[in-house]
């Protein structure tokens, strides 16, 4: 990790400084966390750090793709239900098999999905397509081998016809060996998992997922599920955060609401530094007297050659919801820290704006914020915004139609708003009124 740490100087702490601004310090200060290898399943959701080749053709073999019978083209030429050609069952040919059976004329193997193309054999007719061997109409099956084993003799009667290679899969037809399986930063999901195990990786070299701890703060705060005194509120901030993080990629940890005490909130984050890559606070970071991550965090750092292990810098950003924000780097590893203000919705919008580039960086990903497309406002009227802000507010999105539309108000406490939108309308600092049918971008959340 990088020791580079933002400094608290007086013409920083007063300045306002812009979302790009504050955007580009925080990244400025992360590094990609060091590769390690893993187990396949272990390695979900991380990102590849080296090219993946194939070492063998996958599939490695020619193999039926139906269940059926192989046989020659030759034998099967011309075949009908009235007419049908009736050949020789020389044996079972089953997923797995190694000693395979030659299909001479006028014979066939039965067949099962995934087994080998026996030599001899140059197509598949699914059994639908024959008597399954019993002397009667179209079958609907094969007879289990286990429940009649008599099935893999006899003779079969084929009612249709079938050109060279009908229903086998060539061997290579998917990945042949050599080629590029996985590009190295791509994001394995259960897809990706599949085509490494397929190829026979049971490792794979990954950055591995980040862990965040997340921390809210506040002594009104109480854990979903208790009784509610007066002048409590519910803690919901540390569950959203972590389940941002979790949504962002990475390893979360929610800690409890620590009480507005900053001796308790700086012994909080020492212990969590042990399981931390990253630590995000919610609350306490404005201007009021109980402003408890302010106050715990401001004094780090203030020996000049930073032997206490990190710096935190907290400052105003031109933006709404979300002005006062903290950042820094804290421990002797230098784990970034970030510190959102308190109110749910600037609290989500600021970790959306902050945090998730954060965590995708510690991934190693090169594209680390959410997408935004362009929409036309879809308003009953007018929306309003401060000036010399950039304001995020909340909407719901139609590609079909191509716009958007606000939900809820601009309150920066409004939750139930937050949690019927699926995107961040965003009205530049110097628009102070943007009306209906104006294009505005729009990051898209989901």
């Amino acid at each position: 990790m990088s020791s580079r740490a933002p400094q608290d100087t007086g013409r920083d702490a007063q300045r306002l400084w812009s979302v790009d601004e504050h955007l580009a310090d925080v990244l400025a200060a992360i590094r990609p966390l060091e590769p390690i290898e893993l187990q396949l399943l272990d390695a979900q959701g991380c990102v590849l750090v080296e090219d993946v080749t194939v070492p063998v053709a996958l599939p490695p073999f020619d193999n039926s793709s139906m269940d059926g019978y192989a046989v020659r083209t030759a034998d099967v030429q011309g075949a009908s239900e009235e007419f049908p050609a009736v050949l020789t069952v020389i044996g079972d040919v089953a997923a797995g098999s190694a000693e395979l059976p030659t299909v001479g004329p006028g014979q066939a193997a039965r067949i099962m999905t995934g087994a080998p193309l026996p030599p001899g054999a140059e197509a598949v007719v699914p059994v639908e397509w024959t008597d399954g061997g019993t002397g009667g109409g179209a079958a609907a099956g094969m007879t289990p081998a286990s429940a009649a084993p008599e099935g893999s003799g006899g003779e079969v009667r084929v009612h249709r016809a079938a050109e060279a290679r009908a229903h086998v899969r060539a061997r290579g037809s998917d990945v042949q060996a050599g080629d590029l399986a996985l590009a190295a930063g791509t994001v394995l999901g259960p897809p990706q998992i599949a085509l490494l195990a397929a190829i026979g990786r049971g490792t794979v070299r990954v950055r591995p997922r980040p862990r965040v701890v997340v921390l809210s703060t506040g002594s009104e705060l109480v854990q979903p599920g208790e009784s509610l005194a007066a002048g409590t509120i519910y803690d919901s901030n540390s569950f959203a955060l972590a389940a941002a993080a979790r949504d962002a990629g990475a390893i979360a940890y929610r800690v409890g609401a620590v009480a507005d005490d900053a001796e308790t909130l700086r012994s909080t984050i020492e212990d969590q530094l042990i399981r931390a890559d990253l630590l995000v606070t919610t609350g306490g970071v404005s201007v009021g007297a109980y402003d408890v991550v302010k106050e715990a965090l401001t004094s780090v750092g203030t020996a000049d050659d930073g032997a206490d292990g990190g710096r935190m810098d907290f400052r105003k950003l031109a933006m709404q919801p979300g002005k006062p924000q903290g950042f820094g780097t804290i421990g002797p590893d230098h784990t970034p820290l970030l510190a959102l203000p308190g109110n749910p919705v600037s609290s989500y919008v600021s970790f959306e704006l902050f945090v998730r580039p954060a965590i995708r960086a510690l991934m190693g990903l090169a594209d680390v914020s959410r997408p935004s497309v362009r929409a036309v406002l879809e308003a009953d009227k007018a929306l309003g915004s401060p000036a010399g802000r950039r304001q995020f507010l909340r909407g719901k999105y139609d590609a079909h139609k191509g716009t958007v539309s606000p939900v809820g108000g601009s309150g920066s406490h409004l939750i139930a708003a937050l949690a019927h939108a699926d995107s961040l309308m965003v009205v530049p600092e110097d628009v102070t009124s943007l009306e209906p049918g104006a294009e505005l971008e729009v990051v898209l959340l989901g």
